[in-house]
């Protein structure tokens, strides 16, 4: 057997330094989280011929890096940090440094691996990675109003003027941005005939077919049991010994999922499927929460399936989203 053949590297972000651990064996190293650094260090860790290489999400600060050993041909995972962190428990390490966190992330790594459950880093295409930057640049323009809407509410009259101003200032630049949107899902043939096939199901409006074409890229590739999960609109059981409660949702992409509640509340009016499920677990005396969570997993599951099969909607076909790969 290849002496690399079970190595993982991890890999810990910070804005000015990436701290490296080789696991097995107790090899570290730093190096800048810079261009320089960057390429010394795609060329340590290409000469290990690692299984894999593993680096935390820091909200962008591991983009170039990853990018980078991707380009490499190296097989490298982009994680959770806080599943790091309850691993990091789990082995009854509470203490926290950069170094430390490199060695957790390498063992994280290889448990994963082993288990097959190592999300590998897909690279987005050019306009995926715009549509995304634009649908975030919305959503941080759309809080910044409602924050100032708010402030207007009980502000003094001697700054209310300023406040009425940043108000349509920011209404300016979502409507540019929304436009900038329309553009490149244009521009790009793919991802306009996703959008029309996503755009065609009542309830879905423009901003859930941009948060799903920027945010959730999986959908059509994955299982039903398996987008739900990443969306985190999937019920999970809650038991122990002869205690059984109640199933429970948690986790997954919330920028997706607040987006897909909203077209829920619509769904459950004007699209037939969801209105009929919607109705029918009223009527079983299903609390009106349970009852829309479950149309918006529903709703999913026809999106996804919609774009698995390439299928246009038809309100009176019943799509097998049910369909699990």
């Amino acid at each position: 057997m290849d002496e690399h053949a079970q190595t993982i590297v991890g890999i810990d972000v910070s804005k000015a330094r990436l701290d490296v651990a080789v696991w097995p064996g107790a090899e570290r190293f730093s190096v800048g989280n810079d261009p320089r650094g960057i390429a010394e260090l795609v060329e340590k860790v290409a000469a290990r011929t690692p299984q894999a290489v593993v680096l935390e999400a820091t909200g962008g600060l591991e983009t170039l890096a990853a990018s980078e050993l991707h380009a490499a041909e190296l097989t490298v995972a982009v994680v959770n940090p806080r599943q790091v962190r309850e691993f990091a428990r789990s082995l009854g390490r509470m203490g926290k440094t950069d170094r430390l966190d490199a060695l957790v992330l390498a063992q994280f790594a290889q448990s994963a691996h082993s288990n097959e459950r190592l999300p590998k880093l897909r690279l987005r295409d050019e306009a995926e990675a715009e549509l995304k930057a634009l649908v975030t640049r919305r959503r941080q323009l759309v809080a910044m109003l409602t924050a100032e809407s708010n402030r207007r509410e009980r502000a003094p009259k001697v700054i209310r003027k300023s406040i009425v101003a940043s108000i349509r200032a920011l209404k300016r630049s979502i409507a540019e941005i929304e436009q900038q949107v329309r553009e490149v899902m244009s521009d790009s043939p793919v991802q306009q005939a996703k959008a029309v096939l996503l755009a065609a199901v009542p309830g879905v409006g423009p901003q859930l077919t941009a948060t799903l074409l920027a945010e959730l890229p999986e959908l059509g590739n994955l299982g039903r049991r398996k987008i739900a999960s990443l969306v985190g609109v999937a019920p999970h059981p809650h038991e122990s010994g002869k205690f059984y409660g109640r199933r429970r949702c948690w986790g997954g992409r919330a920028t997706v999922r607040t987006t897909l509640y909203m077209a829920a509340l619509s769904g459950v009016r004007f699209n037939p499927a969801l209105r009929a499920c919607y109705q029918g677990l009223l009527g079983r005396g299903k609390s009106r929460k349970l009852a829309l969570v479950a149309c918006m997993r529903k709703l999913l599951l026809i999106l996804n399936a919609i774009l698995r099969d390439s299928a246009s909607w038809n309100p009176h076909h019943q799509l097998d989203f049910q369909h699990s790969r």
